[in-house]
């Protein structure tokens, strides 16, 4: 099966167990991760990841939708964009 890349963000206040809960919430959808960078700025934890969401169970919208949510209950903001719409909004 062909990999199709989205683009993980993810941004808040530094705490215990940001990475766990969301490659928890990727795990469970069947996505894997495939790079990963993290940072803490400040007191703030920053995080990339390209995963493969060629295995993803449900819908991309719903999946977008439920890493926002997931993120809010842990005053973490977590976005997802197709690899493709990602390179596209960033292109000079």
């Amino acid at each position: 099966m062909n990999e199709v890349k989205a683009i993980v963000s993810v941004v808040g206040k530094d705490s215990v167990g940001i990475i766990a809960h969301v490659c928890t919430t990727l795990a469970e959808n069947n996505i894997n991760v495939l790079d990963i960078s993290q940072t803490i700025m400040q007191g703030y934890f920053t995080m990339v990841m390209v995963v493969d969401i060629s295995g993803c169970s449900i819908p991309f919208s719903q999946l977008a939708e439920e890493l926002k949510l997931s993120g809010e209950s842990k005053g973490l903001s977590i976005r997802i964009q197709r690899e493709d719409i990602f390179d596209a909004m960033h292109k000079i």
